[in-house]
């Protein structure tokens, strides 16, 4: 059997309900890269929003902005080169580039910062965008030397650090070469920084947050003596899969792989078995110990979402296991993913359609799974889970589908994260034969 990283990529679809989802994934597709219709649901979403300090569009955001659709008309021009999806993509590239021009300096995180458009920048080749690429690498590289100067040696950090979505980890996700770009500057440091923090000793982990670091008052609440995000959007399975990527890759020595050993080694230990099987908490929670913290026992597993729960972290350690050959870590990543089909969907917490905390990011997860194991159990969930997603598509609303919050709360939402594109970038890995290079930001591939 070849090596998953030389496999074509195929769908796993029937033919009549792959059919059924590129339709869906080009239709989405078309609403959300039309400006007027943009404008529309984002008016829309202020209004049926429960959380509007969370929502705002921005042309450097992949999560929430114009370079998540550029991203997107990449990935659809890649399927079908002969359709226009690059003169769509050009003006939504064209629009990031103009701000960095104007010396708007985002933060350095990946999905809605300088790494995310470094990122889009390297695989779109845009004509605006691209250029911009030398000044965004020293930004990025200022940005990190300063994250990583900062938590060096301290026991008991911020998240948003190291994670995915704003940390180091994502940063070294999009700074990794790709098929036809060299790794950034940045690259090297990067490694050496994720594995100092993954191989320090001490209980809890360095990278622990303290109570005074949690998000809010109501995080502060819940743990009050601070807890252990397993998490893959916001804690330590993002480092470990950034880090077993690179090791893939053939970058980093020693200290990168005995990093990638210790981070499985811990996120393997704190599986947990839930009714339907082993799976993962989103947090350990830490209280007070004879010794100092120590952790509760667990309370069963999260939500299975791509953002905090077991797929998430079954992803990261799957991909550790392929990068250090441990069939044990590969095993019982499977074994996890099949106890989230096991459960009921009622019970899975992802009521939504959307990718970060609903039903395309499991599709996503279980998208590579297939690609890289080739067993009948994910594309038989594949089909489940598209099918959930085609149930839910409400064509007569501005974006075709709708994220749902809290209270069954429709929100039209257009953006990568939360709306319609990330949907669509799902249902095209799902029904296409172009591999989604894309997902590697977020920590998939």
């Amino acid at each position: 059997m070849p090596d998953a990283q030389d496999r074509p990529w195929r769908s796993p679809l029937p033919g009549e309900l792959a059919g059924e989802a590129f339709a869906i994934a080009v239709e989405l597709a078309t609403r959300c890269t039309d400006p007027a219709k943009v404008r529309e649901a984002n008016e829309l979403c202020e209004r049926q929003t429960h959380f509007p300090a969370a929502l705002h569009w921005d042309p450097l955001s992949v999560a929430q902005g114009d370079l998540g659709q550029a991203l997107l008309c990449g990935q659809l021009h890649q399927v079908d080169p002969q359709a226009g999806w690059d003169r769509t993509g050009a003006p939504l590239a064209g629009s990031a580039a103009a701000l960095l021009r104007r010396g708007v300096r985002p933060g350095m995180g990946s999905v809605g910062g300088s790494s995310g458009v470094a990122f889009v920048a390297r695989r779109l080749k845009d004509a605006n965008l691209h250029p911009q690429l030398p000044h965004l690498d020293a930004v990025i590289a200022q940005d990190a030397l300063g994250t990583a100067a900062r938590i060096r040696g301290r026991h008991g950090i911020p998240v948003s650090s190291f994670d995915q979505i704003s940390g180091l980890s994502g940063v070294l996700l999009c700074a990794l070469p790709n098929e036809s770009q060299p790794a950034a500057p940045v690259t090297p440091f990067l490694l050496k920084a994720l594995a100092a923090l993954a191989t320090e000793d001490g209980q809890p982990p360095a990278w622990y947050t303290p109570p005074e670091q949690l998000y809010d008052d109501e995080q502060r609440h819940y743990y009050p003596f601070g807890n252990l995000n397993l998490g893959l959007a916001h804690g330590i399975p993002g480092p470990l899969a950034a880090l077993a990527v690179a090791v893939r890759l053939g970058l980093g020595g020693d200290e990168t792989r005995a990093a990638v050993g210790r981070l499985g080694d811990w996120l393997a230990f704190h599986a947990t078995a839930g009714d339907a099987g082993p799976g993962w908490e989103s947090v350990v929670t830490l209280v007070p110990g004879a010794d100092g913290l120590s952790e509760e026992p667990p309370r069963g597993v999260g939500r299975d979402a791509w953002c905090y729960g077991t797929p998430g972290a079954a992803r990261a350690l799957f991909l550790a296991g392929e990068a250090l050959d441990r069939p044990d870590w590969r095993e019982l990543a499977i074994e996890a993913m099949a106890s989230v089909y096991r459960r009921p969907v009622a019970q899975r917490g992802i009521d939504s359609p959307t990718f970060c905390h609903g039903v395309a990011g499991l599709l996503q997860i279980t998208l590579r799974f297939h690609h890289d194991t080739g067993l009948p159990l994910f594309a038989d969930a594949a089909t489940a889970l598209t099918r959930q997603i085609l149930d839910t598509v409400e064509l007569d609303r501005p974006m075709g589908i709708a994220n749902l919050e809290p209270e069954d709360n429709k929100v039209d939402q257009p953006g990568m994260l939360d709306g319609a594109s990330g949907v669509s970038l799902a249902l095209l890995s799902a029904s296409s034969e172009v591999e989604p290079t894309w997902d590697r930001m977020f920590a998939l591939s």
